[in-house]
């Protein structure tokens, strides 16, 4: 049996600014493959299953012949579109071959490689995610913050930026949305699966010993604690604050209006009537936009370019 200890990790007992939905789907397939017998799941469909080597294989294929058809774009866009798509986790890890993820480390290495491109002159963030792992997450939203003091960073939300989607789209110099783009989820959540009755049942009695008030907090061997459920509630509030501090910094809102969303999704033009967007349009009419304005800037520095070039080489012929 494969050692799951690591997955299970990410997804219980751990703040998550994830869409409750996502979090179900990922409980729903913990529950098949550590036959962890959780009855009250939302989500009934699916099979589970981690990703096999060929599959691994086809998209390293796949992702090399996106990277060289990326490269290609920006040289004649100047525009790097960054990939912000499925659950963002804070180390590469696979659920499913159908549920994409996305580390938080692969983004800030592509982020880096754009701002240390002198061919890319835009960035845009191509965000479809119901969000994730919080560990991590501000770490990278505030180097977006930095990073779009150097280049222009623009988010399009193509479909949903919820949660710590919303996090990394909060932290660009703009965000586009489609009439019925989301954005939201300002809130964090985490679930807690006790197992007692299960092992009951099944004979098995699990003793700990251990030497520390809280190192037995959230085992999943026994009903939560009073003390267990206060610490619980201490994480998911502590990184509520960042994360409400966090998008106020970022847009340019009181931390009042960003609680005050209670962690509500918004579409289209009620996205920007809360402060959580700026312009509505379609993913593709955002690019061809961005792009058209770096065409323009290129276009308008062209003839300085030629007549410094010119001026150069009369100055070198009178030195001769």
């Amino acid at each position: 049996m494969r050692d799951y200890f690591r997955t299970a990790g990410l997804i219980f007992n751990q703040p998550l600014m994830v869409h409750e939905g996502m979090l179900d789907r990922a409980a729903h397939w913990a529950n098949q493959v550590m036959s962890l017998n959780i009855v009250n799941l939302s989500v009934q469909n699916g099979d589970a299953k981690m990703m096999d080597d060929d599959y691994r294989h086809s998209a390293d294929t796949r992702a090399a012949r996106m990277d060289e058809q990326r490269r290609q774009a920006i040289a004649s866009t100047g525009v790097a579109v960054i990939p912000v798509h499925g659950v963002l986790v804070s180390r590469g890890t696979q659920m499913n071959p159908c549920e994409t993820m996305t580390n938080y480390e692969d983004l800030r290495t592509q982020l880096n490689q754009a701002l240390a491109d002198p061919a890319v002159e835009h960035i845009a963030l191509d965000l479809d995610s119901p969000g994730g792992s919080t560990s991590g997450a501000f770490e990278l939203a505030d180097d977006i913050f930095a990073a779009r003091t150097i280049k222009p960073i623009t988010a399009i939300v193509n479909f949903n930026a919820y949660s710590a989607g919303y996090l990394m789209a909060a932290a660009a110099s703009d965000v586009v949305i489609s009439r019925t783009s989301g954005v939201g989820s300002i809130g964090v959540i985490a679930k807690h699966v006790d197992m007692s009755k299960r092992l009951e049942q099944q004979g098995v009695k699990v003793t700990t010993v251990y030497a520390g008030a809280h190192k037995n907090d959230l085992t999943p061997n026994e009903p939560i604690s009073d003390q267990s459920m206060a610490f619980l509630q201490d994480l998911v509030q502590g990184f509520y604050e960042q994360f409400v501090n966090a998008v106020a910094q970022y847009r340019g809102l009181t931390v009042d209006a960003v609680r005050a969303t209670e962690a509500g999704v918004f579409s289209g033009q009620r996205g920007i009537d809360m402060g959580l967007a700026d312009r509505i349009e379609t993913p593709q009419t955002a690019v061809n936009r961005i792009a058209a304005s770096v065409q323009q800037r290129r276009a308008e520095r062209a003839p300085r370019t030629k007549i410094a070039a010119r001026a150069s080489a009369m100055a070198m012929q009178i030195t001769l």
